[in-house]
């Protein structure tokens, strides 16, 4: 089954309403007793229908799921991503969990602590209550790409008593490397199942690709179980992340 509805954030949008989505494994109506992890994703537009996706391509993920009948269910929310306030006050401001600036564009403020108390303190508790899920840490994972891919890593840091797998891909590390790091570091990660990759063509300069090895490195010492990869050919779009999709179920789903 899969189903979107209208939701508010009143923090974020106000009265404004946005797609919140949701994917339930067809096994499900073979077997009511059965009940699924929850993979709760970020930018729902960009998940499961090219005609809602920012740049006309989407993960795909409903059809990969569906094929190869992936027992989880996929649960997501759409970003603020409006074009007049996408850069300065939208997306890069509801998945950030720190400040940044843009230089000699303007000042992003970090919301994604906003963000991150509604999926866990609304959201979770919602989809608990009407679908079958496993409501509890084990079986309750995060994920996301681009600054989407930052915050599964903010909401494994900061949220570890609620996720304990995520995958990041691609995430922005670049924006504010000081605070990544801190964050990292002061992470609680001993046990904590993670893939994270980037495109090898999305690294810019040496100092981008050292970044990543230096947050990968971190991950490690902080105790996660680091699945990491560097996409041979790999670049900063949907239609390389939807071919991930093995990838990030088999690292979720491991001895499970």
């Amino acid at each position: 089954m899969y189903k979107e509805w209208k939701i508010r954030i009143p923090e974020l949008t106000g009265q404004e309403k946005r797609k919140a989505y949701i994917y339930i494994p067809d096994s499900y109506y073979a077997d009511l007793s059965q009940r699924y992890p929850v993979l709760y994703m970020f930018d729902g537009h960009n998940l499961f229908n090219d005609g809602e996706a920012s740049y006309g391509k989407s993960w795909g993920i409903l059809k990969y799921v569906t094929e190869n009948d992936i027992p989880v269910i996929i649960a997501a929310i759409e970003c603020n991503h409006h074009e007049e306030t996408d850069e300065c006050g939208g997306r890069l401001s509801e998945y950030s969990p720190f400040d940044f600036d843009i230089p000699d564009y303007c000042q992003i403020k970090g919301r994604g602590k906003i963000t991150m108390d509604y999926f866990v303190n609304e959201f979770k508790p919602y989809i608990d209550k009407r679908y079958p899920t496993l409501p509890d840490r084990e079986h309750t994972f995060v994920s996301g790409s681009s600054m989407g891919g930052l915050m599964t890593l903010y909401a494994l840091c900061a949220y570890g008593d609620t996720f304990s797998r995520g995958a990041a891909l691609s995430p922005s590390l670049d924006f504010n490397p000081a605070e990544v790091r801190k964050m990292l570091s002061e992470a609680g990660l001993r046990g904590t199942v993670l893939y994270m990759d980037c495109g090898d063509k999305e690294f810019r300069s040496a100092s981008e690709r050292k970044l990543y090895a230096q947050a990968a490195a971190l991950l490690i010492r902080k105790g996660a179980h680091l699945t990491s990869r560097i996409v041979p050919n790999g670049i900063h779009s949907e239609s390389s992340w939807e071919k991930q999709l093995p990838f990030i179920f088999n690292t979720l789903l491991y001895e499970l």
